[in-house]
């Protein structure tokens, strides 16, 4: 993989150059999803490119990958114990929030992007989900509960060091896709930092798509919807019958 950057690197016209910019690669672009997936890891690398040696600046640089999912609305409700019962008693709307996101960096995501970049690009997990104004006084709160959840769920991932970068040169990383992913377009971004400010950022997508009857199931259940019942009422009552007739041979 070193010879194959080093190579990409070189192939690369000077006359495009900002200083340092980044060469990425991926392992694959599209995720197929079956009815047996069970999730997918993404490998991602690349390579820096500079105009000069040395490299301008003194401070290292440092690299920060991120993967974002489809936005999504959503509410997040907070319940107590009232009169012996669990109740919903309050709730926050959240207008937008991915429904995948992963950060990757070489170190402490606050110590390499300063807190005007993370809003500017919205690069960290909680920047990364936008809510819509509510009466509650404690709106953190449930977006902190939504994201420690979500975490906790394989959603939402933050892997600090998570990032190779040898000789301030190549960088690689790998994603882990959890094995329920929605269907669509996924952001990947890498960004180069130095002194937490942002020296290049290259974007790209990662395409995640169902296939085969997977596929089709899905597409049957939003066109024809009866189709779609009649079908699943079919074949649970063919599943019924070849149970019986399976236990009425076990039972002979």
């Amino acid at each position: 993989m070193r010879w194959l950057l080093a190579s990409l690197l070189l192939l690369l016209p000077a006359a495009t150059s900002r200083g340092e910019e980044i060469v990425l690669g991926l392992s694959q672009d599209e995720v197929a999803i079956t009815a047996t997936f069970d999730g997918s890891d993404i490998l991602i690398f690349g390579g820096v490119r500079r105009d000069r040696i040395p490299p301008p600046g003194t401070a290292p640089l440092e690299v920060i990958v991120t993967v974002s999912g489809p936005m999504e609305r959503l509410t997040v409700r907070h319940a107590e114990r009232r009169f012996g019962i669990w109740m919903n008693t309050s709730a926050v709307r959240v207008n937008a929030a991915p429904s995948f996101y992963a950060v990757a960096t070489t170190g402490p995501l606050d110590e390499i992007l300063t807190e005007t970049e993370n809003l500017r690009h919205s690069v960290s997990i909680p920047r990364a989900i936008r809510a819509i104004g509510n009466d509650v006084g404690n709106r953190d709160d449930y977006l902190e509960a939504l994201i420690r959840l979500r975490m906790e769920q394989g959603a939402y991932v933050l892997l600090e060091g998570g990032v190779d970068f040898a000789e301030q040169t190549l960088f690689r990383t790998r994603i882990g896709l959890p094995a329920n992913l929605t269907e669509g377009r996924y952001p990947t971004r890498i960004f180069l930092t130095r002194n937490g400010e942002v020296v290049d950022l290259f974007e790209t997508a990662i395409e995640v798509r169902k296939v085969g009857l997977e596929r089709w199931l899905f597409a049957l259940s939003r066109e024809q919807p009866v189709a779609y019942g009649l079908l699943a009422l079919l074949l649970a009552i063919a599943a019924g019958w070849a149970a019986s007739a399976a236990f009425q041979v076990v039972r002979r």
